[in-house]
This record gives C-alpha cells, sequence and structure tokens, in this order.
C-alpha cells in the first residue's frame, strides 16, 4: 500500500431528472439533488485510492463535510474531485469539490477508511442473522 497526500480522481455525470432533488425526495425542486453530489465525491475519493489498496482492500466512507451552494439543472455535468489530504493508518481525508459546466456548486472534507472486504462483508452479514 502506497498511499501519499496528493493522490487525486474525479467523476462526473449528467444532470437528468432522476438525480434531481425533487426525484430523489431531498427537495422540490429540478437540480441536481445534494445526496447525488455527496455520492459523486465519495465515488471519486474511492477511485483515488483503490489502485494502491491491496487486493482484499477496499474504503467505505465514514463521515462527509460538505456544503452545496449552488444548483445545477438537468442538461449540465456535475464533476466531483478528490483529493487526498491525509493518511493516518487506515483512515485517509479527502478534500472534496464539486463543479457544474459553469462553477464550483460544493466542496468539503470526506474520511474514508481502508477495511479488508471479506471481514467487513462477514461483521455486516452477522446482523442479518440476529
Amino acid at each position: 500500500m502506497s498511499l501519499t497526500p496528493g493522490l487525486s480522481a474525479e467523476a462526473a455525470v449528467k444532470v437528468t431528472p432522476e438525480n434531481c432533488a425533487s426525484a430523489v425526495g431531498s427537495g422540490a425542486v429540478d437540480v441536481f439533488a445534494t445526496p447525488m453530489m455527496i455520492a459523486l465525491m465519495e465515488q471519486a475519493a474511492a477511485r483515488a485510492v483503490a489502485p494502491h489498496l491491496a487486493e482484499d482492500e477496499v474504503t467505505v466512507g465514514t463521515r462527509i463535510s460538505v456544503e452545496h451552494v449552488a444548483g445545477t439543472p438537468p442538461g449540465m455535468t456535475v464533476r466531483a474531485v478528490a483529493t487526498l489530504e491525509a493518511v493516518e493508518g487506515r483512515r485517509l481525508v479527502f478534500r472534496v469539490e464539486a463543479f457544474d459546466d459553469r462553477e464550483r456548486i460544493g466542496g468539503g472534507t470526506h474520511e474514508r477508511y481502508i477495511v479488508n472486504r471479506a471481514r467487513f462483508l462477514a461483521r455486516a452479514g452477522e446482523k442479518a442473522l440476529s
């Protein structure tokens, strides 16, 4: 594992009626939904480090603190950028930002942890057995 601050990746999506606030229940307006922006930021962060993990490792999101400061209508593209800022053992801290075709629409910080995929899924599966 060679995780160092500065690793970065992007994820993008076209705004459609399906990922607008009115469709996902986060508002009554036809603009890109905040939960969808957060998901895009998480996707970018996971992509930034995935090539540097062991085969049996993945990252899981544990914390996000972002602002969504501008609306984006259907037809535009939203692009999220995640940059690894700190590595503290298994804890990873990212700076995340989102942009549409015209401006910055959001940003903040996102935390992920490196976990062993099989152990993580086994532990989650135990809940279904209780």
